[in-house]
């Protein structure tokens, strides 16, 4: 039907271009031209207002105006289709992907695209993991999908969206709404849905953590105490480059570390090896790569593997362990 539509609006303007030119030429007898009379019915409906190729008597003008009338209502049938048109294509697209969202399984899900949710949505962009980002706003939603990325435009607090998004087919969710109030109650409608998924929250307030962790969350976190934690930690102690921590959602127990640590002003580690820093047995931690003066990453570095202080060295371990072992570098 939309295909005859556009046809039959082609048709339209042909015939209009026609009859528009064969009355001017008429009209305009013995004066116009053939060219005359088309180049007069082209600037009539595009409006251009050039002039008349040559002086309209009353007929002429009369003709004129009813070639406006009919043009102008052609227009606006023309642009009412191409929105029609726009609005399918859209409307395709939307199917497209929410088809291939409800053959997602074991994926991830982020409720809400703030700087948070943009900043995880990019890692797990980059690790080529399955997600699904739930977003209202309307430029988000649009920023989305020009990146590439699967996205559901809707409420996340309201029960249809959760389910669009296959909340019980997904194995972990981070909830990072505006609000501690809002990211409670996603909490805790997702875990109503799902009771095995890893679900981390953010919040605001530290007094809504545990909140938050009744609620349902497996992890909570709150970016201004961490950011705070790690601009407080790198101003005490310069030589602690960078830090990650690994968390498992099983196993609360297991909480590993791994710091990246210049060895500039260590000058007790120059030219040693890794097997005689006797990391392991004094504080339980290990080197697991190297960064050298060039930038030139080694991972799993050989035991005989000789120190110097431009190395940088990633050292892992048990949180607390590797807490003590940076005392050591005051």
């Amino acid at each position: 039907m939309a295909g005859n539509k556009k046809i039959y609006i082609l048709i339209y303007f042909f015939l209009l271009l026609f009859i528009g030119s064969y009355g001017f030429y008429i009209i305009g007898q013995p004066d116009w031209t053939v060219i005359d009379s088309i180049y007069m019915t082209i600037i009539t409906l595009a409006t251009v207002g050039y002039g008349e190729v040559q002086p309209l008597g009353e007929s002429g003008k009369i003709w004129a105006i009813l070639v406006i009338i009919f043009g102008v209502s052609g227009i606006g049938v023309l642009f009412t289709t191409l929105r029609e048109e726009i609005m399918q294509i859209d409307q395709y697209k939307k199917r497209k992907i929410m088809k291939k969202i409800s053959k997602f399984k074991n994926h991830l899900i982020i409720c809400g695209y703030g700087r948070m949710g943009a900043v995880i949505a990019r890692e797990l962009t980059e690790k080529n993991l399955y997600f699904i980002i739930i977003e209202q706003n309307a430029d988000k939603i649009e920023d989305i999908r020009q990146k590439g990325m699967y996205c559901i435009h809707g409420d996340v607090t309201k029960e249809e969206t959760l389910q669009a998004a296959r909340i019980e087919h997904a194995k972990g969710a981070a909830v990072v709404l505006d609000t501690d109030q809002d990211n409670l109650f996603v909490t805790m409608s997702i875990r109503t849905y799902n009771p095995d998924l890893f679900l981390l929250s953010r919040c605001a307030v530290e007094d809504n953590k545990e909140k938050l962790i009744r609620a349902g969350a497996d992890k909570v976190v709150n970016p201004y105490t961490a950011g705070g934690h790690r601009m407080a930690e790198m101003l005490t102690k310069p030589q602690v480059e960078d830090s990650v921590s690994i968390t498992t959602p099983k196993y609360d127990n297991i909480d590993l570390s791994v710091d990246e640590i210049s060895l500039e002003h260590l000058i007790k580690f120059d030219g040693v090896k890794i097997k005689d820093t006797k990391l392991r047995e004094e504080f339980n931690v290990l080197i697991v790569g190297i960064i050298n003066d060039n930038g030139q990453a080694t991972m799993n570095p050989d035991p005989e593997t000789v120190l110097t202080t431009s190395d940088t060295v990633l050292i892992m371990g048990d949180t607390g362990k590797l807490s003590q072992f940076k005392e050591t570098l005051s």
